[in-house]
């Protein structure tokens, strides 16, 4: 089907949220009044030609109505930059098509008003929806805002003093700090500002709610009753440093064990992608938004980050690959200053680039209603080769065995259970497959498998060791 044809069908479908059209004779001001609401939602595609019940009427001179249009879009506040008005023929009829694309770049008004679309209607934006649009497009920055109610007092100043010292040359804490945009000079007195509080403060979620990551493994393919949670809130670098450590503990690893006891393992999925999906959530999110936090799920088959906010400023899903903007360039430049993230851009073309290595498919990307949501798949694009015999392979429970969840380190003790000639584990076994985690932890695990009723154990102190209970004759 041609772009006419598509056309077409598209007005017999009828006027959408993205899709509007109007009579040659429209007004300036009415052509104005639609392009700008498309400007400041999704972008979409003004038709002039069309009556308002559907029917084709066309345009008698294209020229003069793709200057009404252009003087239109010169109108609007700032002067809106699209594609230059284009004809098509609908139904042996000439109409003016002018395109606006998604993810402009500014707020626009027309005679005074801020308009969106809403269903088929251009409607005025209420006061704090024009806010949360400012801030998006990045016309007004909440990360540099004063908080209300907090002072130098609420700044963690040995992490400052220590976030200075990395810096070249030689700068005081607090020189740092202004020059960062972290605290300013607020009606003669030095304040901190949002990214101050987040970056900085002692308490950050006492002044902004929501400024969390909730990180969640669910046993299954979808949310149940089963799942490991935790919260994780603190300063921003805090928080991402403990949600790597979620991450290492809640990944499930390929584990093999062979007959001298060597051991290979690897993520699920590459933890550099995953890492890189937590950093650009944290990084780049609407902090505005206070009622959400972002949610690190994951699930049996996939990994999903989900950001509060839209994508920011001009970045849409079509060109997120390629665009470049930063909603917190405050935020990503101190985190930048710390090694956790490359300024100049969102790392999507790494994280792509880390699943192929491994033959994993590509991430997808959607935007939800109230936020932006990247999902990582554990299913290989191409089935590997079958094992060359049924000996080559150890078992595996993809985060679950007997209906209970289990995590990366307990799943590793099962397998060391069910190998041939296996009996028993120890906690020094464990430890041995899992040599970066602190025994302490190893104990709970162990423990906790005993709580689930899946393992027994036998002996007292250092003489104790663990068995399966489906291993116990009665």
């Amino acid at each position: 089907m041609n772009v006419d044809d598509q056309l077409a069908e598209s007005i017999k479908t009828g006027r959408t949220e993205r899709l509007d059209w109007l009579v040659e004779g429209a007004a300036v001001e009415t052509i104005a009044a639609s392009l700008a609401a498309m400007a400041n939602t999704f972008g979409g595609m003004l038709l002039l030609g069309v009556s308002l019940n559907n029917a084709v009427l066309g345009v008698r001179d294209p020229a003069a109505v793709i200057d009404r249009v252009l003087q239109a879009a010169l109108a609007i506040e700032p002067a809106l930059i699209i594609p230059l008005p284009v004809t098509a023929q609908v139904a042996g009829k000439t109409v003016i098509v002018a395109r606006i694309p998604p993810g402009m770049p500014h707020v626009y008004s027309f005679d005074g008003r801020f308009l969106v679309r809403q269903g088929v209607d251009n409607k005025p934006l209420k006061p704090r929806d024009l806010r949360r649009l400012l801030i998006q497009r990045g016309e007004v920055s909440f990360e540099t805002e004063v908080v209300y109610g907090a002072s130098l007092d609420d700044i963690d100043w040995n992490r400052a003093k220590a976030y200075a010292a990395n810096l070249p040359g030689e700068t005081s804490p607090e020189t740092a700090l202004l020059r960062r945009a972290c605290i300013v000079r607020h009606e003669g007195r030095l304040r901190p500002t949002n990214a101050g509080i987040l970056l900085f403060g002692k308490e950050p979620q006492r002044f902004l709610r929501g400024a969390a990551i909730t990180a969640v493994r669910f046993a299954g393919e979808t949310m149940s009753d089963s799942f490991n949670r935790e919260d994780i809130t603190g300063t921003l670098p805090d928080q991402i440093r403990r949600a790597e450590t979620f991450l290492h503990d809640h990944l499930r690893k390929g584990v093999s064990i062979g007959k001298t006891m060597a051991r290979a393992e690897s993520y699920e999925y590459p933890m550099e992608a995953a890492r890189e999906l937590v950093v650009n959530a944290v990084a780049h999110r609407d902090y505005s938004i206070s009622g959400d936090e972002i949610r690190l799920f994951l699930f049996r088959d996939r990994l999903e980050v989900t950001s509060p906010g839209g994508l920011p400023g001009p970045v849409t899903i079509d060109n997120i690959k390629d665009e470049r903007f930063s909603r917190n360039p405050v935020i990503v430049q101190v985190l930048s200053d710390m090694g956790f993230i490359e300024r100049l851009g969102y790392g999507v073309d790494r994280v792509i680039a880390l699943m192929r290595e491994v033959r994993l498919r590509d991430p997808e990307f959607a935007e939800t209603a109230g936020g932006f949501r990247v999902m990582l798949f554990n299913q290989t694009i191409e089935p590997p080769p079958p094992p060359e015999s049924p000996h080559d392979t150890q078992p595996r429970f993809d985060g679950t065995y007997q209906g209970l969840a289990i995590n990366p380190r307990q799943e590793a003790a099962l397998i060391y259970l069910h190998a041939p000639g296996t009996t028993r584990i120890t906690n020094s076994d464990l430890q041995g497959l899992c040599p970066d985690v602190h025994p302490e932890t190893i104990r709970r695990d162990l423990a906790d498998l005993v709580t689930k009723d899946i393992l027994r154990k036998m002996g007292e102190k250092r003489g104790s060791y663990y068995i399966l209970k489906s291993d116990i004759v009665t």
